[in-house]
């Protein structure tokens, strides 16, 4: 249930705060005074969309905050779903700055406006005057049916599984299309595959094909060059590993002199070993190193192929050509195979889909056996406000099997609530053949049905009332007051007689400084609720009789 509400920056709205009871709760206030504001900034922190141009102060920002007491509610796994803290008391909040950015949060946890508007969903039920559209609603009207049927988790699963198939089903097609367009193009794959796999390709043979051409066209050069190193290091008659010798003789002559000149000394000999070895191994490359015609038109020929493949398939390396093989070959197991796939897939289709049926038949005989009771149910409560002549029928037509779309998300059926107002007339759909206070009854009887069968904690009526008056207001309070017993009631009125039923009276108004007109709201005592029912009956100054009808009002 809604403890408290906090509204900062709204509308005409600086600053209010509203503690709410449990039980029936009236509001009250003429015409203008702010209800429907307060209703609006409700509507804020359960996930409507805001504009900044209805701010109290174009400069702040505005927040809306609303306490909940949830915990007899189940939800908690909705807030583990959500990664939310549960708690017993939930505070959700919502700040919007004045450039039109919004943040929303759930125990100070921040949360998405697609979230905050799920979890809202389950705390709060709002019914407007216009709200009566909905009553035409196919889904509105198959929901009223699963809400007396209480088969919620029957129809979770169902839907669970219904969205699976119909992923599936996608899947399905999207094979079937991939493997048209793979047997329409199965030529073309072949032959592409076929001459990617005769070149045997290496993902690094282009890099070391390169470097070995390079070196074939250039080996006189590179023979050339390493002869003369060669001649400089060791075969020339003043070559370098000579001179060091030579060096190494003088050295050796003084090591009595110094011990650290023969530290030098065997340096120098470790450096002739290691330049003998280098020589050795330069004249080995000299010798290896060939002028090699035939080799080196392989090879340009190999790399002639290389790029001529890459330039096809408009890549860079050898290793996209080979991935592109392997794609290649993908498309081909799928045109030779894909029909195994498709088959296997169709045959998981129907088996779900023989599962699907079988919980929309078990959904579809639940939605039978409640139908008269909703039907018995609805016209009890409009005989209690005055529409004994009243007829209902709640129409169930179920698809049949051979039925092209027979599963949706809702089964296999489909619910129509048909009608009339008044002895010996046609049944209709409501909204061609009732009222505007006719409907307003209507929608009260089905709303209070909905809240009997469900965990609902709070629904607020919006001047719900309209279009009715005398006896019948007081039936429809005392309607909204039973219904009371079982969930928190929220009621917007203009009518005495709903007003006297609540447990607490609250009084909307307008308060007025030099500049500034602001939306205030007090809680009534008893005095004052006396006062403003009698207003209601009689005008802004009350005579003794409306007073004391006031009083009258309040005992009943």
């Amino acid at each position: 249930m809604l403890q408290k509400l906090s509204i900062s920056n709204y509308a005409l709205i600086d600053n209010l705060e509203i503690s709410f009871d449990k039980g029936l709760n009236i509001l009250t206030g003429e015409t203008g005074a702010g209800k429907s504001i307060i209703l609006g900034a409700l509507s804020l922190i359960l996930g409507q969309r805001a504009e900044s141009r209805y701010f109290f102060n174009q400069q702040k920002k505005c927040i809306i905050e609303g306490s909940f007491k949830i915990g007899n509610f189940h939800l908690k796994h909705f807030f583990e779903d959500n990664d939310l803290d549960h708690d017993a008391e939930t505070v959700l909040r919502r700040e919007i700055s004045a450039d039109g950015r919004s943040r929303a949060f759930v125990n100070d946890t921040p949360v998405n406006l697609a979230t905050l508007k799920a979890l809202g969903e389950k705390l709060i039920d709002i019914h407007s005057q216009h709200a009566t559209l909905e009553i035409n609603d196919p889904e509105f009207q198959l929901l009223v049916v699963d809400a007396v049927a209480k088969h919620d988790d029957l129809l979770s699963d169902y839907r669970t599984k219904f969205r699976a198939y119909k992923k599936s089903t996608g899947k399905l097609l999207q094979l079937i299309e991939e493997s048209d367009k793979a047997k329409a193009d199965l030529d073309y794959y072949q032959f592409q595959f076929d001459e990617l796999e005769k070149a045997e390709l290496d993902a690094d043979e282009q890099e070391l094909l390169e470097q070995e051409l390079y070196a074939l066209n250039n080996a006189g050069e590179i023979k050339r060059n390493l002869t003369g190193a060669f001649y400089l290091m060791q075969e020339g008659e003043t070559s370098a590993i000579i001179q060091l010798r030579e060096a190494g003789h003088q050295l050796l002559a003084l090591e009595k002199f110094n011990p650290e000149i023969a530290e030098l000394h065997k340096r120098l000999n470790s450096t002739v070993i290691e330049l003998k070895d280098i020589a050795a191994e330069i004249d080995g490359l000299e010798q290896r190193t060939q002028t090699n015609d035939a080799r080196a038109e392989e090879v340009n020929t190999r790399l002639s192929l290389i790029y001529i493949l890459q330039k096809k398939h408009r890549v860079a390396t050898n290793a996209e050509l080979l991935q592109l093989q392997d794609d290649l070959s993908e498309k081909i197991q799928q045109a030779v195979f894909g029909d195994e796939a498709i088959e296997k897939l169709r045959h998981q289709l129907g088996t779900d889909k023989k599962e699907l049926e079988k919980l929309a038949a078990e959904l579809s005989a639940n939605r039978k056996k409640v139908i008269p009771a909703i039907e018995k149910q609805v016209l009890q409560t409009l005989a209690e406000m005055g529409m004994a002549n009243s007829s209902i029928k709640i129409e169930q037509a179920v698809r049949k099997s051979e039925t092209p779309d027979l599963l949706n998300k809702n089964g296999i059926d489909d619910v129509r609530f048909l009608f009339s107002a008044n002895k010996g007339h046609a049944l209709s759909e409501m909204s061609k053949v009732a009222s505007g206070g006719e409907l307003s009854r209507l929608m009260l009887s089905i709303k209070s049905l909905i809240a009997q069968n469900t965990a609902l904690p709070t629904i607020i009526f919006d001047e719900i009332d309209t279009g009715v008056s005398g006896e019948v207001a007081n039936q429809v309070g005392q309607i909204m007051e039973r219904l009371a017993d079982n969930l928190q009631v929220i009621t917007i009125t203009h009518l005495p007689q709903i007003a006297s039923k609540g447990q607490s009276h609250y009084f909307v108004y307008k308060d007025d400084d030099d500049a500034t007109t602001f939306t205030r709201i007090k809680q009534l005592d008893k005095q004052e609720r006396i006062l403003e029912i009698a207003k209601m009956l009689s005008g802004d100054k009350p005579g003794e009789s409306a007073l004391q009808n006031a009083k009258e009002l309040l005992k009943n």
